[in-house]
């Protein structure tokens, strides 16, 4: 891409958003007190006030100080907002500017980014990183989000959530999918666009046939193996995922608890609410869906097996669609994201957004469990952000599709997230394989 094909619509198009992703940091912060901006030490947490001012850093950093060799608004802005440099738990201790000070540095570096991408040569550089940032802040605001769960502040209001869609409530959908498995392309190809480096390159896998779910599990079908004492039976955990039940001292998923009448509450935020039965289930780790898989003689999907079911069809697995439904851009009638529904939805809800084979909400609603540790593809190179895959290939279990918190923008079936099997606060659940 030269400066001839850079086109004053992708620009316009990138700038809004980076004002789209900038406008859903600061609601995330709105009606926080001082107090709730830090918040109490977690690992599982950064405080908020540090993580949108190091949003801010990650823009001025690789676009106006990597390329254009500016000096930072903030002198010791590497002292307060690197990321790799800074440990986790130093980050509550750092001096940072009060919170209109932090949004006043925020300011000044977008109108810097926007300002040169409006007047200047834009370059495929400059494009690169630009978009690299804005899905940076959007991965972030993901975290804000699960954050606020975990230290039970109210739901956050977004100007986009349609809370009551009638198209939400569409019950369950029974039943897999066969797919004849072959030698497929896994991975993001070299006309891709912009992707991660760990998506690089698609390269060649035998996948055998198999079955698999249609649809993500439900609250309802994870509520039968609670309730069948699958939490309190060994034979179902791997070791590891025994020894995290028994150190942690846990009987039940995060966030529910049982009403006098034995029906399940679920946590939402700060609010318990009943349990919606045929929703996907959120708040599952890696060591709770593989041992609901063995409860119900199922399997979880390796990561190619889940991508082939996303973007192959019965008629060529290796021509791969961008998105389940083709290679149209996400509508909210083809997924649950951008924190419309501010909740996973009915699984049977969204029938546009069907695979080939006719797997369901494949992106959006939750993030799925695969059973595959991170790895990187063979012939691996990192990105300028070195640190972005490399820290964390060996010791994650890879996720695919998005949740509900997810921006569309950014999402596409060859994307791999990847987080510890012990999380259990992330926007998580799976589907299964038959046996």
């Amino acid at each position: 891409m030269s400066h001839k094909n850079i086109t004053e619509k992708t620009v316009n198009a990138l700038i809004n958003d980076i004002k789209d992703a900038r406008k859903r940091t600061l609601e995330l912060v709105t009606g926080l007190d001082q107090q709730q901006i830090i918040g109490p030490q977690l690992d599982i947490v950064n405080p908020l006030l540090w993580e949108i001012g190091h949003v801010a850093y990650f823009y001025e950093f690789w676009i106006l100080r990597h390329v254009d060799g500016a000096d930072s608004f903030l002198v010791n802005a590497d002292e307060l907002y690197d990321s790799i440099n800074i440990a986790h738990e130093d980050r509550w201790a750092l001096p940072l500017p009060p919170l209109q000070q932090t949004r006043d540095y925020m300011q000044q570096v977008l109108d810097a980014v926007i300002y040169r991408l409006q007047n200047g040569n834009t370059n495929a550089q400059d494009i690169y990183l630009t978009r690299y940032a804005v899905f940076h802040e959007d991965m972030h605001t993901e975290a804000f989000t699960y954050s606020r769960r975990t230290l039970n502040y109210p739901i956050p209001l977004f100007s986009n959530s349609v809370l009551d869609d009638k198209h939400y409530n569409a019950g369950s959908l029974e039943g897999d999918v066969s797919i004849a498995g072959g030698d497929y392309q896994l991975g993001a190809n070299k006309n891709t666009g912009f992707c991660f480096d760990n998506e690089k390159w698609s390269h060649s896998i035998n996948i055998k046939p198999f079955s698999i779910a249609r649809a993500a599990t439900t609250y309802q079908q994870y509520a039968e193996f609670i309730d069948d004492g699958g939490y309190m039976q060994q034979q179902f955990w791997d070791e590891e995922g025994w020894n995290w039940l028994q150190k942690n001292k846990i009987t039940k998923p995060n966030g529910w608890k049982k009403e006098s009448k034995g029906n399940w509450l679920i946590k939402h935020f700060d609010q318990w609410q009943s349990m919606r039965p045929h929703a996907a289930v959120i708040h599952i780790n890696w060591y709770e869906a593989s041992a609901y898989c063995h409860w119900a003689n199922r399997r979880l999907p390796t990561e190619a097996e889940w991508e082939m079911a996303a973007s192959g069809s019965p008629e060529n697995i290796n021509q791969k669609r961008f998105y389940p439904w083709g290679d149209k851009a996400p509508t909210e009638n083809h997924a649950n994201m951008n924190s419309r529904a501010m909740r996973t939805i009915d699984v049977g809800a969204l029938p546009d957004g069907d695979s080939a084979y006719g797997c369901r909400q494949m992106l959006g609603n939750v993030w799925e469990w695969t059973a595959d540790t991170f790895n990187p593809y063979p012939g691996f190179e990192a990105d300028m952000y070195q640190d972005y895959s490399q820290p964390l290939f060996g010791q994650t279990k890879v996720l695919r599709g998005g949740a509900w918190t997810t921006r569309s923008r950014m999402i596409r079936n060859t994307w791999r997230n990847y987080y510890g099997a012990d999380r259990n606060d992330v926007f998580a659940g799976f589907r299964t394989c038959a046996l």
